[in-house]
């Protein structure tokens, strides 16, 4: 590491992270941070410079989900770190990997102005906060942070203050191994041959099967396993929200289930006698609360099944394994059977129905968001990437059922919108050579509005599907079904397509979706990045706010 340059702690806290196989950092600098950062993009590093910190952290975690790697953001400290607390407990919730290199405030200063005591903010969120006061350890921590969120699937935040940054280096000449070279090859749990006979004795017992699978089935590759053993029971299909598309050309797959199913859906897993959960993590929203199948037992196959998550009682029944290798051996170990379930008229019936043909009066010169994402199911090429945001328009996006699930990401843990640009920002920057479709509301959009100079700046190939029902759609909805004046939660619908322009990238409004395919077909030959805005309807509203908040009045 010897060099003519007199090297600064801050270079070599750079090259760690370059030896960590960082590629790409989502970064807000300030004066704990920005001699790092500075450093970083020297050795290689691709920064994506935002302009709020919320969304450094928001990028790196859907650039995390797309890659499957270590998603790296950089903040300085006081309110730097602060404006991280709102990403970091969804970053926990979706066990997604990420390391934050924040500053601290001058160790060698009674008093400073941005003084603070991060850890237990950060420890607030449930993500782990180290102080590096030690200059000369600070390669080994950074190693070890990464090996934390790699093995704990968590965000690691790292604190260190900056002048302790500013020193000349005096420490080892060499760098520790990095973590990807120390994690441990694990192999796939088989399951134990016991629990794989109870299982088998379980699935003989049902008739009117289930099989959910969710992000640990799509981890271990286990969609053909899944579909093995639905056909061989006669079992239809079914996700959790993160997996939606996993078996979407399967005919016998509902779509999601929980609080985004269909109206055929929800029909057809009420009628279930047996759930078999797929490296699902059994959260309260996947199930409806324990509403949605109300009659059915409950086989949780994972590498670690429980019985109790979010506050309710989900599964009696385990096989402790692989989700690939456990749904496999327990399709190996049940006899071929009748099919008494399955029909050529279900299959129609799931094809054919929509997610929801509930009627209203749309007024003129609005739209419904149901047409609006049925024309660009049938519009958007199928190897674009696209991703969903959240609140009320998220679920008329999440209907489209063509589209597999490596290529539509969805992370909704902590309920938080305003994310869906920094969400956009993160997979554009994890395949830049593909154009990332968000979907997003009007509310949340205006959220975090000053990224849409991030995106003309960096040249991200975005483009920005709006569903603009002029207010905080949830809310506007629940307030109407108690009764209640909707004053707050309605705020008119601002020119989107105008402010799009002001920042440099194209505009549209849509009052229309004739015009939408012709669209579609002139963005795609010219890329670059653009924000449609649709005007809806705000009378259209949601199955689950409707089946969560019916009127009372």
């Amino acid at each position: 590491m010897t060099t003519d340059t007199k090297l600064h702690v801050y270079d070599v806290l750079a090259k760690c992270f370059i030896q960590e196989n960082v590629k790409t950092c989502f970064t807000l600098m300030g004066d704990a941070n920005m001699n790092w950062a500075s450093k970083l993009a020297s050795q290689g590093c691709r920064m994506v410079y935002v302009r709020h910190e919320h969304c450094a952290a928001a990028a790196a975690m859907a650039y995390a989900r797309k890659t499957g790697d270590v998603g790296v953001a950089t903040v300085t400290c006081g309110p730097g770190v602060t404006q991280l607390i709102t990403a970091l407990p969804a970053a926990v919730r979706a066990h997604l990997p990420m390391v934050v290199f924040a500053g601290e405030s001058p160790i060698k200063m009674g008093w400073y102005n941005q003084m603070i005591n991060q850890g237990p903010i950060i420890e607030a969120t449930g993500a782990a906060y180290h102080p590096l006061h030690l200059p000369e350890r600070m390669p080994v921590a950074i190693r070890d942070a990464f090996l934390q969120a790699r093995r704990e699937r968590r965000p690691v935040v790292l604190g260190i203050p900056f002048d302790l940054q500013e020193r000349p280096w005096t420490g080892p000449e060499t760098l520790p191994t990095p973590s990807h070279q120390l994690l441990p090859k694990l192999s796939p749990i088989p399951a134990h041959p016991d629990d794989v006979a109870q299982a088998a004795k379980l699935v003989a017992a049902s008739e009117r099967i289930v099989i959910f699978a969710g992000l640990g089935a799509v981890a271990a590759k286990a969609a053909p396993a899944c579909r093995a053993l639905a056909a061989k029971t006669g079992a239809i299909l079914t996700t959790s929200l993160p997996a939606r598309g996993l078996f979407h050309d399967d005919p016998y797959c509902v779509g999601i289930s929980g609080s985004f199913s269909t109206e055929v859906g929800l029909d057809l897993i009420a009628q279930a006698d047996l759930v078999i959960i797929v490296g699902g993590s059994l959260a309260f929203h996947a199930g409806g609360g324990g509403q949605l199948w109300k009659k059915a037992k409950m086989l949780h196959i994972d590498i670690d099944p429980v019985a109790v998550a979010q506050g309710q009682e989900v599964a009696r029944n385990h096989l402790r394994a692989d989700a690939r290798l456990g749904v496999e051996a327990l399709t190996a170990a049940i006899p071929d059977r009748a099919n008494k379930w399955r029909t050529e008229a279900m299959a129609a019936r799931i094809r054919d129905t929509k997610a929801d043909n509930h009627v209203f009066e749309v007024e003129p010169n609005l739209l419904d968001p149901r047409e609006v994402i049925a024309t660009l199911e049938k519009s958007l090429p199928k190897d674009w990437e696209l991703v969903n945001s959240g609140g009320h328009c998220s679920w008329f996006f999440a209907q489209m059922p063509s589209r597999p699930q490596e290529r539509f990401l969805t992370i909704r843990e902590f309920g938080a919108i305003g994310n869906g640009t920094s969400f956009a920002m993160g997979v554009a920057a994890a395949r830049p050579d593909k154009t990332v479709v968000l979907f997003d509301g009007d509310g949340s959009l205006i959220m975090h509005i000053q990224e849409l100079e991030t995106i003309r700046r960096h040249g991200l190939n975005i483009l920005i599907v709006l569903l603009n029902d002029g207010a905080y759609g949830s809310e506007v909805h629940k307030l109407r079904s108690e009764g209640l004046p909707d004053t707050g939660s309605v705020f008119g619908r601002p020119d989107f397509a105008a402010i799009a322009r002001g920042f440099g990238i194209e505009g549209k409004t849509f009052t229309s979706v004739d015009e939408l395919p012709k669209m579609v077909d002139e963005f795609a030959k010219k890329g670059g990045a653009a924000v449609w805005d649709f005007h809806v309807s705000d009378r259209v509203v949601s199955p689950t706010i409707r089946k969560a908040h019916p009127a009372k009045h």
